[in-house]
């Protein structure tokens, strides 16, 4: 069995007595709680305050918790609270769509998938919970980079790797693509990642009317496409409303 690695434990449990008694603590009083040299105790102190895991008090010395625990567990709660109000409504997607439904989220520079419904039939399937996707190509993530500032930043860094012939990568392109899909509300992608596969996705918005994620059908291209090649009317319907109605139970109101 893989054994613990000793300067990660201590540090968690610096971190736990910060979070419990008194507001803040000193060198010693952290030292001698966790029965620790004073030299080992500052040290792990000083690498937790340098990456803003703890705060020092100008003043009196004393440590507390810093400000980048605060931003994961927000992240933390405002991931899970996205999966908990979607579960209803893309369940209702996939049934009315007769495709699978995926929920995704910015993650460093791509689309990660947090949520995903399995097309209502017999068919083999795999779940893709955890897997990552483009921003550049596929509908989930040019809503994203549409519509949230830092996706589009690392959407335009990144580079845009041509997956089939129908990838739009060069830049100008890309923002014309962008532009389209804020002004309609909705993105597409059609073969542009993996061939014969199409895709539509709409932004999900919380109560600060900030984007936190996107929600998409996927399936064949036959029955996601009508006539000309454009996604079915009907279905970019379905899945903005699926939008909307999650961001309605996230506090958004209408849109």
């Amino acid at each position: 069995m893989a054994r613990n690695i000793q300067s990660l434990e201590r540090a968690a449990a610096m971190l736990r007595l910060l979070a419990g008694g008194e507001r803040r603590l000193g060198l010693s009083d952290v030292a001698s709680s966790l029965g620790l040299a004073k030299g080992t105790a500052h040290g792990i102190l000083r690498t937790l305050q340098a990456e803003g895991f703890v705060e020092q008090d100008p003043a009196s010395g004393r440590y507390q918790l810093g400000a980048e625990l605060l931003r994961l567990g927000n992240s933390y709660l405002d991931v899970h609270e996205l999966r908990a109000r979607a579960l209803v409504w893309t369940d209702d997607l996939a049934r009315a769509s007769g495709e699978s439904v995926y929920v995704g989220v910015l993650h460093k520079s791509g689309v990660l998938i947090m949520h995903h419904v399995f097309r209502p039939d017999d068919s083999r399937q795999v779940l893709e919970v955890g897997a990552m996707q483009p921003l550049h190509s596929t509908a989930l993530g040019k809503v994203l980079s549409a519509y949230d500032p830092v996706a589009h930043t690392e959407a335009l860094e990144a580079e845009r790797e041509a997956f089939t012939p129908r990838t739009v990568t060069d830049g100008a392109g890309f923002e014309e693509i962008l532009d389209l899909t804020r002004a309609r509300g909705w993105a597409a992608d059609v073969e542009e990642t993996w061939d014969g596969v199409a895709s539509v996705a709409a932004p999900i918005h919380d109560r600060r009317r900030m984007p936190v994620g996107a929600v998409a059908v996927a399936g064949a291209v036959e029955r996601v496409c009508g006539e000309g090649g454009e996604p079915r009317a009907s279905l970019v319907a379905s899945v903005r409303d699926c939008a909307r109605a999650v961001s309605r139970d996230l506090g958004a109101g209408r849109f």
